[in-house]
């Protein structure tokens, strides 16, 4: 009994080790198959890392995203908010009242400018005014006498129209000395002042310099001072005459300058003109810009991105796209291996990332319904 005791005994571990060495040879076969050289760019994980990595995935899709449209232009006042300043008057300039950069009121003075003209103005207004009271006597003389048919219609009418002509010459009088700023006791003194509120943007005048005068007739005068606002400020851009279906009034930009290309200023369309430029086959485009830290100046070039009416195009969300280096590129899910397990391969892309919102389009590197890590594709660099 004992013999046969043990002889069972013996058979039994035999078959235990036999089992044991089949499910061994298994184990290392499929761990072989898994440890295989695998294709550059792929990423394999269980499905355990793969929920511990939070991986998700979103098919590449046909979506209506905007249709941004870069078109270049510069930045100007706004023209209701800026005032080039000349001199009405010729002669020297005494004394400066604003600095550049100063903040002005309407109104304020610039400058002061000794001037001959004010004092012609003066004795023009004065005689004006002598000549018209004199031919008032003379017209109520004549037509006193007219009334009782003692003098001849032509020298009454003669009178009539002396008075007339004397009426508009102070008229005329007046109106010179409204438009010199000037006042009845003028010493020829003229202040030169601000038309608008704003601040000094530019100055070519200094005390002791001739000016002159707008009036003059030489077509030589100068602008003194510029005296704008540059909150708000203008970015004018052309746009192509292929394009103009794709924008309109009320369509939002972000405009890029070379001083700051890291920052975008938002505004948006509020006119776009009316007819194209002969030459350039262009037409023009007005965006409002708030400006409220003046980083904005006038005459800088800009680029202005225009979110245009939206066109159906393949996208994937933007969180997909990673940058490595030089390269664009995304993780595509391909699907198990014999394994199990997970395989995702790194798929160059070219994208449009200037597509305001959460999807950019997808120029090349995929088709619609391939599937992208959207989720923790960061951390597939580091398997």
């Amino acid at each position: 009994m004992t013999r046969l005791a043990n002889v069972s005994s013996s058979s039994l571990i035999l078959a235990a080790l036999c089992l044991l060495s089949a499910a061994c040879s298994s184990c290392s076969e499929g761990h072989a198959a898994e440890s295989a050289p695998r294709p550059s760019g792929q990423t394999w994980l269980t499905a355990a890392q793969a929920t511990e990595a939070k991986l998700e995935t979103q098919p590449a899709q046909q979506r209506e995203l905007a249709n941004v449209i870069a078109i270049t232009g510069k930045l100007t006042f706004s023209d209701l908010e800026v005032a080039h300043v000349f001199s009405p008057v010729t002669g020297r300039v005494t004394a400066i009242n604003a600095e550049l950069g100063q903040r002005l009121k309407k109104g304020d003075s610039l400058a002061v400018i000794e001037s001959p003209d004010l004092d012609l103005a003066l004795a023009n207004l004065q005689k004006a005014d002598a000549d018209l009271v004199a031919a008032k006597h003379n017209f109520d003389r004549q037509k006193e006498l007219a009334d009782a048919h003692a003098v001849s219609q032509h020298d009454f009418e003669a009178a009539q129209d002396d008075y007339n002509k004397a009426q508009a010459e102070l008229r005329r009088s007046q109106q010179m000395m409204k438009i010199l700023h000037a006042e009845g006791g003028s010493s020829g003194a003229f202040s030169l002042r601000t038309p608008v509120a704003g601040e000094v943007i530019s100055r070519t005048v200094n005390p002791g310099m001739e000016v002159q005068g707008q009036y003059g007739g030489g077509g030589s005068a100068v602008e003194l001072f510029t005296v704008g606002q540059l909150d708000p400020i203008w970015a004018i851009a052309d746009v192509y005459e292929m394009d103009l279906s794709r924008v309109k009034v009320g369509d939002s930009v972000d405009v890029s300058v070379v001083s700051y290309p890291d920052r975008k200023f938002h505004g948006r369309i509020d006119w776009i003109a009316g007819a194209l430029d002969p030459v350039s086959r262009t037409a023009k485009v007005r965006c409002t810009l708030a400006n409220p830290d003046h980083l904005l100046r006038p005459e800088m070039y800009a680029t202005v991105s225009v979110a245009g009416i939206g066109q159906r195009m393949l996208s994937l969300p933007r969180a997909a796209i990673l940058h490595l280096g030089d390269q664009t590129l995304v993780f595509k899910d391909i699907g198990p291996s014999a394994g199990g397990l997970l395989r995702f391969q790194e798929v160059p892309v070219d994208v449009d990332e200037d597509i305001p919102g959460d999807f950019v389009h997808v120029k090349n590197g995929l088709a619609e319904n391939d599937a992208v890590v959207t989720s923790g594709a960061l951390l597939l660099t580091n398997q």
